[in-house]
């Protein structure tokens, strides 16, 4: 979005006050009113169809993981299962506890709450089994040491159900073939239904259940490790699902999150989270809340980190439905090295005591860089913004595909994309959006804006910067923003129809597009050399981009030749830059 300046705020700010009463403009939740005659950007909107439109994220409980898996990673040698030997074994019978002293450990029992101490005893490895409606398992101890969930369910009423508060290392191994179950009721003042206050390590292949009606389902003090082959899920009605203080490290299996809180996360960590394999899935469904601390609006997110997140392998699927939801909300940089992320979000804006929480799909602090992964990204609530970052993207390759409300990609300061697919779909406003200048130097680029005043490409020329187009393949639906220093030819169509096929060749290459029903006036492309341009063309074969809506390398058959003409920038065509806002920044 390009900037309103303070008068013209003003303005809006009058007409909005005149025009409307404070019923209008929120819904009972909180969430901003999606009234027509308050759209933000342009003068029409843009639909398109296909899978980026239509896809969506549910809980899989299926047990084949991605094969798309980076190495491993383990903050400590220590931490891999492998360097332990647990040999000392404990079996505990939650149905019908017995305390016992022997070969070092202790293990008292107060009806079917058991707590076990094996001080200064290595290698000890505590079996539970059986079933408990009211009992829990607790460790104190000064040695690393494993617990293995052996066909156990425990209910505690009264707090954790699974409380580990020795600080050591303790591993979590699932036996094979069993389903375990961990669960807190309301009430109380703990953590978790799973509390550990030393580093949690899961291990094994059997399937494992924790559910937290008090506070988070997981909570860790220190950092967790996911392993393949685990099979874990998680719901929180009443806080987070999973929450670190030091890390989240997820190397492989199965992870399903569930959480219903206002503004409650999914993955939570106030340290780096890397993921390296596995299939990650988080829906959260609350709505947003206010934050008296902090003084600030606050929605719900599947993943939440205070530091950096790194994506090597594996696969995210990430949903939030409430007021002000976002799928990834990181507060400083990001890598995209590898691997899968699917988002969607469908909540509108959430506002409370003068301050506002928008829906988004990917939102970062600090920088934004893309070099691997596929990244898939729908928003369909008010004010939604599919990728935002408050500092500089790069993109140097795999797949974006962003099909938001609102911007599709934004970034507060400079975007360069240097190789990779790029599919950029502003639905009320901009395709790609750079505060600062933009820069495409390779790769392909497909971007769509609404229609005037925004632009399918725009750079904040109103600030001094530009659009500086040097290399790669482009296909704006829209134009480009006025003054862009274009280095590689842009030539543009006299007009463009929807819901068509169109196939841009350049020399022995051909990149396949289909135009949305709807969409901005004006189709500008550019390529290394002179392109050819065909409408209404049958395609089959090819490599498939942004769920079908791009084909690269496809047998082409019919069409009908369009005209191209030189192309020096502006919206010329039908847009008319220089007016709106530029992103928002909260």
């Amino acid at each position: 979005m390009k900037r309103i300046f303070f008068f013209s705020s003003l303005i809006t700010i009058f007409a909005v006050m005149t025009c409307c009463t404070t019923d209008d403009l929120f819904e009972d939740d909180g969430s901003v009113r999606d009234n027509s005659g308050m759209v933000p950007g342009g003068s029409g909107t843009s639909t398109t169809t296909g899978e980026l439109a239509t896809f969506d994220i549910t809980i899989d409980n299926t047990t084949a993981e991605p094969t798309d898996v980076a190495d491993a990673y383990y903050p400590d040698e220590e931490d891999m299962l492998g360097n332990g030997d647990f040999t000392t074994e404990v079996s505990i019978d939650m149905n019908n506890p017995v305390a016992k002293n022997e070969n070092g450990v202790q293990v008292t029992v107060n009806g079917h709450h058991v707590t076990a101490s094996h001080s200064e005893t290595k290698n000890v490895c505590y079996v539970l089994s059986g079933t408990t409606d009211n009992g829990s398992f607790t460790v104190v101890s000064d040695k690393k040491y494993a617990v293995k969930l052996n066909g156990v369910s425990i209910t505690n009423p009264d707090s954790a159900a699974l409380n580990l508060l020795s600080s050591k290392r303790a591993f979590i191994i699932l036996a094979d073939g069993t389903t375990n179950t961990l669960t807190d009721a309301e009430g109380g003042s703990h953590k978790g239904a799973l509390y550990a206050k030393g580093k949690l390590l899961f291990n094994g292949t059997g399937s494992l259940r924790v559910i937290g009606n008090t506070n988070n389902g997981i909570h860790c003090a220190d950092y967790i490790t996911f392993s393949k082959g685990n099979n874990i899920y998680v719901r929180s009605t009443a806080n987070h699902g999973i929450k670190a203080n030091d890390g989240i490290f997820i190397n492989g299996g199965i992870l399903n999150v569930e959480v219903s809180a206002a503004a409650a996360k999914g993955l939570n960590c106030e340290s780096h989270i890397i993921v390296n394999g596995g299939r990650t899935t988080v829906l959260t469904t609350g709505g947003g809340a206010y934050d008296s601390e902090e003084r600030e609006a606050k929605g719900a997110a599947a993943i939440k980190t205070d530091s950096t997140l790194t994506v090597n392998g594996g696969e995210l699927r990430l949903k939030s439905t409430g007021a002000g939801g976002k799928g990834i909300n990181i507060d400083t940089d990001s890598q995209f090295n590898g691997g899968t992320v699917y988002i969607v979000t469908t909540g509108s804006q959430y506002a409370s005591n003068n301050d506002t929480s928008s829906p988004k799909g990917i939102k970062a602090d600090g920088n934004i860089n893309v070099s691997g992964s596929t990244i898939w990204v729908r928003t369909s609530g008010s004010n939604g913004e599919g990728i935002e970052t408050k500092k500089e993207l790069t993109v140097t390759g795999g797949e974006v595909a962003s099909y938001a409300y609102d911007d599709a990609i934004n970034s507060k300061g400079n975007m360069t994309i240097s190789g990779g697919y790029v599919y950029a779909h502003g639905q009320r406003n901009d395709g790609l959006d750079a505060n600062g200048n933009c820069y495409i130097q390779d790769g392909i680029v497909y971007a769509i804006c609404s229609g005037s005043p925004e632009v399918a490409i725009d750079a904040n020329s109103e600030g001094g910067y530009k659009l500086y187009l040097t290399g790669g393949t482009v296909v704006a639906l829209g134009g480009l923003e006025n003054g862009s220093q274009l280095s590689q030819t842009c030539y543009a169509a006299t007009s463009w129809s929807a819901s068509t096929w169109y196939a841009l060749t350049i020399a022995d290459n051909t990149f396949s597009f289909r135009t949305p029903s709807s969409a901005g006036s004006g189709l500008v492309v550019s390529a290394a050399s002179q392109p050819s341009l065909q409408s209404g063309v049958s395609v089959s074969g090819g490599t498939s981009h942004f769920g079908g809506i791009a084909i690269t390398d496809a047998s082409l058959s019919n069409g009908t030749s369009v005209t191209l003409s030189a192309y020096s920038g502006g919206n010329n065509m039908g847009g008319q830059p220089g007016g709106g806002q530029h992103g928002r920044w909260y």
